[in-house]
């Protein structure tokens, strides 16, 4: 069998999921299935005086209807598991029905389970509740204000932590030549994955298990939770991924819903299900971002970067979600240098308390934010010294790795200017420089936008995950069984939705073991079946889930060879492996097919002494670090002066990503984080009124890309092996996102020159463009 690693072969997934075979968690269907819906708050901030479910029991149907206080002495608040050390942490746990108090709307106060799901909406409306309004505040900055309302009594001034890492000696910035400072603004987006969230639990009274299919990116961190919230063992409880229509994010998340629906289906004794519609989905699952980040950069007349400090002022909605305090603080902090090598750094991080849906991880998680904000700040320092933005990358890239950013991360390979010498010579940037001189004489408003990112991924370590209050352990576990017949069956404890791993992982083992990949299936997120595994996000699946796979692989190789070598009748270092043959290496042609040694591991009729049958290898990887992708994006943009238009042209990414496994998948992954990150550069963007209504709670509101808006990405690939796994990945799933926004931002600014624009808020929306330019016009 040839080589499979590096192949650009077609998904393992596919068809079912385009032939409608696919299994979601909508499409689970059981016996006497009952249906839940949520009565939402339409208050943001507001005392609950009164809760009258009387007319809502009296429909036929209706089984049950629960309030908060029905349900607060039976499931615990859902706490988070990312508890920031060392900043004065307020932690405000989500309850799972709000109890004399709603704090954002769209906060669930009553749950109605019924014989189907059009009898719960009914009852819906006949619930009354009483409200009485309280002040609201849905800005952070305003929240800090001394006369901003206070949402909860024992959080002063709705400060939920202060959080501060680095250090930059103040005479840098006094003596420097040069400093440029930017307040810029990560606004607030929704992941809108094509499924909605959703849950079904099933209880057996005679044995007390549970068992909640769900749609969550981390089964075994689900049932860690939902076992304590309802009081049951975590032995007792068992949490399926099915199918998933993506994640982004947002399904990292703990939520209260599942609890709800759990504990409804064991007092019920029937299954319960519970699917949120899509405006339900826009009020109720974690939204994203909404940072507002000040940055002060330091440096020389001839483009040296001396220091860079950054505050970040981050809005973390009503309570605090399960990555909640991390995003902004450890994702964001640690990576406010960028790929430059800058000798002085320091980030601040306050959390605010707001009457609005909680905020958690969004694809990339505090890594695009902190791009961003580095990113802009290069554009304008060059501009500010009149250099070309180009150069003051290349004048402060990081030259050699491995490399420790000032905030003590370690790069672990590659070549930061080649990925940026690839990409500017793929976009003939001296031409297009050119082209662009000559445009601006026409009136053609041509922008250039250059985004050099690094991010960290591959989460990762465990002592650092302790270290900085991670609530548990981040390894992975990856097993392996061959069957008699040779065949293969992977189990991972991460949980893929949609990103290939089923193809991927099969990829690393045929490889290893010289099998088809037909021969390979691929098991994932059921806490039933798999050990203990950590989730899928932080681009972790492919450096840590692959690195375990990988070593369990080998383990089985190593297992295989002995066995081979006892039937050969020779020792074993004189066998061979290659291509799924065992050989004597002196003795090609006596040899055992893989297939073979499976049949003599599984029926053990002639094993070594004191070996034990079967061929399984599982292997628990915590990685020593983690990992940093990395690159270089380039964007073309056009502006139509008349309409604000914004028109991409152009956009090549050069990417670094370490040992890519299938090229097809991985330029899949690119183009999707691209288009997620332009989508929040030009559309995307989450409203409030001053009441805490959310003004963009449809898709008549919220600006979702669309294929046609965009060109043909030109991406390619530079590879260097991460030595911190044994597959030398570095995790591809959030590149795009981390590097597209601030190469859209800089093109369109770019453009822009000509009339004096320094910056613009996203999203770039056509108005924003259109005032922008005509307001200079006008003052011209």
């Amino acid at each position: 069998m040839t080589q499979v690693i590096g192949k650009p072969i077609k998904r393992k997934e596919d068809p079912k999921l385009i032939t409608g075979h696919g299994q979601f968690t909508d499409d689970i269907k059981l016996p006497g299935m009952l249906f839940a819906a949520m009565k939402r708050s339409r208050y943001a901030h507001a005392k609950i005086k009164r809760i009258d479910t009387a007319e809502a029991l009296k429909l036929p149907g209706v089984m049950a209807v629960y309030t908060g206080k029905d349900v607060q002495d039976k499931i615990k608040p859902i706490r988070s598991i990312w508890l920031v050390p060392g900043c004065n942490l307020i932690p405000k746990d989500r309850i799972p029905l709000a109890v004399g108090k709603v704090n954002y709307a769209g906060e669930a106060v009553a749950m109605v389970v019924a014989e189907s799901r059009y009898i719960a909406y009914d009852a819906l409306e006949l619930i009354d509740v009483e409200y009485e309004e309280l002040p609201v505040v849905v800005d952070q900055e305003a929240a800090l204000a001394e006369a901003a309302p206070v949402i909860y009594d024992d959080v002063p001034k709705n400060i939920a932590f202060t959080w501060k890492a680095g250090d930059v000696p103040e005479e840098v910035f006094a003596k420097a030549e040069v400093v440029v400072k930017q307040r810029l603004v990560e606004q607030r987006v929704i992941a809108n994955p094509m499924e909605t969230r959703g849950a079904v639990a099933s209880y057996n009274p005679g044995s007390g298990d549970l068992t909640i299919w769900c749609t969550t990116q981390n089964p075994h961190i689900h049932r860690i939770t939902y076992a304590d919230a309802l009081g049951i063992p975590e032995t007792k409880l068992r949490i399926i991924a099915p199918d998933m229509g993506g994640g982004f994010g947002a399904k990292i998340a703990v939520y209260t819903e599942e609890a709800l629906v759990g504990l409804a289906a064991i007092q019920l004794k029937q299954p319960v299900k519970w699917v949120e519609g899509r405006q339900e989905h826009f009020l109720a699952t974690s939204h994203a971002r909404d940072q507002v980040i000040t940055t002060e950069l330091a440096g020389t007349k001839d483009g040296k970067i001396l220091a860079i400090r950054a505050k970040n002022i981050a809005n973390l909605g009503a309570y605090l979600s399960t990555m909640g305090a991390g995003v902004p603080t450890i994702d964001f902090g640690l990576m406010v240098t960028g790929a430059y090598d800058i000798p002085y750094a320091q980030a601040e991080t306050i959390g605010v308390y707001t009457n609005t849906t909680p905020t958690d991880a969004y694809r990339g998680a505090g890594k695009p934010e902190a791009s961003f904000q580095i990113e802009r700040m290069i554009n304008i320092f060059a501009d500010k010294i009149g250099m070309d933005p180009v150069e003051v990358r290349k004048k402060n890239l990081v030259a050699k790795v491995p490399y420790t950013n000032a905030m003590g991360c370690n790069y672990d390979s590659g070549d930061y200017h080649g990925t940026l010498a690839k990409a500017l010579e793929a976009i003939d940037y001296v031409g297009l420089k050119k082209e662009q001189e000559e445009d601006r004489k026409n009136g053609r408003l041509l922008g250039i936008g250059i985004s050099t990112y690094v991010e960290l991924c591959g989460l990762g370590p465990s002592k650092v995950a302790g270290a900085i209050g991670f609530g548990g352990g981040l390894w992975e576990n990856s097993s392996i069984r061959v069957h008699p017949s040779g065949k293969v069956t992977i189990f991972t404890g991460a949980s893929p939705h949609g990103q290939g791993e089923g193809t991927t992982f099969a990829q690393v083992v045929a490889d290893k073991f010289g099998i088809p990949l037909e021969d390979i299936e691929f098991v994932s997120g059921d806490t039933l079946i798999i050990s203990m595994g950590w989730g899928t996000y932080g681009s972790r699946t492919t450096p840590v889930a692959g690195g375990a796979l990988s070593i369990a692989a080998d383990r089985i190789v190593e297992k295989a060879k002995i066995i081979a070598a006892h039937e050969l009748g020779v020792p074993l270092e004189d066998v061979a492996f290659a291509k799924g043959i065992f050989s004597i290496k002196e003795q090609p042609d006596q040899q055992r097919t893989f297939k073979e040694i499976a049949w003599s591991a599984n029926n053990a009729w002639n094993l070594p002494d004191g070996m034990e049958p079967a061929l399984e290898g599982q292997s628990f990887f915590d990685p020593p670090d983690f990992v940093y992708p990395f690159g270089a994006h380039i964007c073309v943009v056009e502006v139509d002066p008349d309409t604000g238009m914004v028109e991409l042209k152009r956009y090549v990414c050069v990417d670094d990503v370490g040992r890519i496994i299938n090229p097809m998948i991985a330029e899949g992954q690119v183009h999707g984080g691209i288009a997620q990150g332009i989508g929040q550069a030009l559309w995307e963007q989450s409203v409030y009124s001053d009441k805490g209504q959310l003004l963009s709670g449809t898709f008549m509101d919220y600006a979702m890309p669309k294929a046609r808006f965009f060109p043909i990405i030109e991406s390619s690939f530079i590879e260097s092996p991460s030595p911190v796994n044994p597959l030398g990945a570095k995790g591809i799933g959030e590149t795009g996102t981390t590097a597209a926004p601030s190469a859209i931002i800089n093109a369109v600014i770019d453009a822009l020159a000509p009339y004096g624009v320094k910056d613009l808020p996203m999203p770039l929306t056509p108005e924003k463009v259109w005032k922008a330019i005509h307001e200079r016009s006008d003052g011209q």
